[in-house]
């Protein structure tokens, strides 16, 4: 039997395309909601490619730069590209459905993740996760015990196939204003 938490860490992207199907079906996008959620999901996008110049997965613990206020910066990106989406679909059902769609395989996702870390870097993580939010950012960025300096590389970024985010989220804008030219009043 698969654990819940692996199941929702190998589905969470490929369970995204039908959802994706439902969510255009439903919106009800403006070329004002598409700007208006354009302009937040670039936030979202900022904030992820800033954390996946930084993330060496599976490498090293990565507390530096966005980590050093959430540990999961990445997601929190992820969470105000969702909210960008629901802006601009202007639909209420789009909308619930994001969110929906965020909260229960997120929440998942981060916990699994939390195990998986704890397991490979033990008191190190421990320490990390005492003094810095799961999810909700500090103000302050925490400074962890034998945390390295650490910088942001755009080498890294591209390692981690940040680009398929913006390129995701670029898609879906495109989907919305064409549903916004050719769908009968």
């Amino acid at each position: 039997m698969i654990p819940p938490g692996a199941f929702f860490m190998r589905w969470r992207v490929r369970l995204g395309y039908p959802l994706a199907a439902v969510v255009l079906w439903f919106s009800r996008p403006t070329p004002q909601s598409i700007l208006l959620g354009g302009m937040v999901g670039l936030l979202g996008l900022w904030l992820r490619a800033y954390a996946a110049g930084y993330l060496h997965k599976q490498e090293v613990l990565t507390v530096t730069g966005p980590y050093a206020f959430t540990r999961n910066p990445l997601y929190l990106g992820s969470s105000i590209l969702a909210l960008g989406a629901a802006i601009a679909t202007r639909s209420w059902i789009s909308a619930s459905l994001l969110i929906l769609y965020f909260a229960i395989f997120y929440s998942m996702v981060m916990r699994r993740e939390e195990k998986e870390l704890y397991a490979r870097h033990g008191a190190a993580f421990e320490e990390y996760a005492r003094t810095v939010p799961l999810f909700f950012p500090r103000l302050w960025p925490a400074k962890p015990a034998g945390a390295s300096a650490g910088e942001f590389s755009f080498a890294q970024y591209n390692k981690n196939h940040e680009w398929q985010a913006a390129l995701g989220f670029l898609l879906l804008l495109a989907a919305l204003f064409l549903i916004w030219r050719f769908r009968p009043i």
